[in-house]
């Protein structure tokens, strides 16, 4: 079998097994949160943004414009969420909130990326390419735990959760088959870039690092953020 297919199959299963640990282990939710909290804050600042600088430079775009575009999207998702809070307690919703899905639907969109990312480098050599998807192999892993995590705890059911996991599963496989269909420009890809940065520092800073503090045990709390960081961290520095 072609070594790029495999790796992504294998970012398929890594994805699935991700989401289904966390699903399997729904009364440890807090700690998932934790965890989830510190991996998104540290993708953003230790994967995202240097990957969208790098990028900006190749598009003659300044750093202070990606820098306005996070806070954009920073300043995007606190207005939705607001919108949608506010909206969902006038109404007495008892589905899911939005955030969830829009969350939970980034990430499946930085799947398909991590995707392309692996089938890009397959083009430069293998060597490359095995580096890039080890790193994305390990990273999808996380992915599929923050997928569910973001679901579960904005009150969807497990279904719905389920059916983003395997969004999420299946995204890096079409972006490294989609790599030799479609080219992104260097202009488009450091602004998606810097729009993941501003969600996700939202969203784990804002909507997961809060549901940590209701929990009594602070010190495992604490404990399982830095996890998630240094968990991001070593897999970033492998690419």
């Amino acid at each position: 079998m072609n070594l790029v297919i495999l790796f992504a199959l294998a970012t398929f299963i890594a994805t699935l097994v991700g989401g289904f640990l966390a699903i399997k282990l729904k009364k440890s939710l807090p700690y998932f949160f934790a965890f989830s909290a510190g991996s998104l804050i540290a993708v953003a600042f230790l994967d995202l943004l240097p990957e969208s600088i790098n990028v900006a430079g190749l598009a003659n775009i300044g750093i202070r414009t990606i820098m306005f575009v996070i806070i954009i999207s920073f300043l995007i998702y606190s207005f939705l969420e607001r919108f949608f809070v506010t909206h969902h307690h006038h109404e007495g919703h008892e589905h899911g909130h939005i955030i969830g899905d829009i969350g939970a639907g980034s990430l499946v969109i930085h799947s398909f990326l991590d995707g392309a990312a692996i089938g890009s480098a397959f083009q430069v050599n293998s060597s490359v390419g095995m580096i890039v998807a080890l790193a994305v192999l390990s990273h999808d892993f996380t992915d599929g735990i923050n997928t569910v995590t973001l679901m579960l705890k904005n009150k969807h059911k497990v279904r719905r959760a389920l059916g983003f996991l395997i969004a999420d599963a299946i995204a890096p496989v079409l972006g490294v088959l989609a790599t030799s269909l479609i080219i992104i420009g260097p202009t488009y890809l450091a602004m998606i870039l810097a729009f993941f940065v501003g969600e996700f520092i939202y969203i784990g800073a804002t909507n997961l690092l809060p549901e940590t503090y209701k929990h009594h045990r602070k010190g495992l709390m604490i404990f399982w953020m830095i996890v998630g960081v240094l968990v991001i961290s070593i897999l970033t520095s492998l690419a």
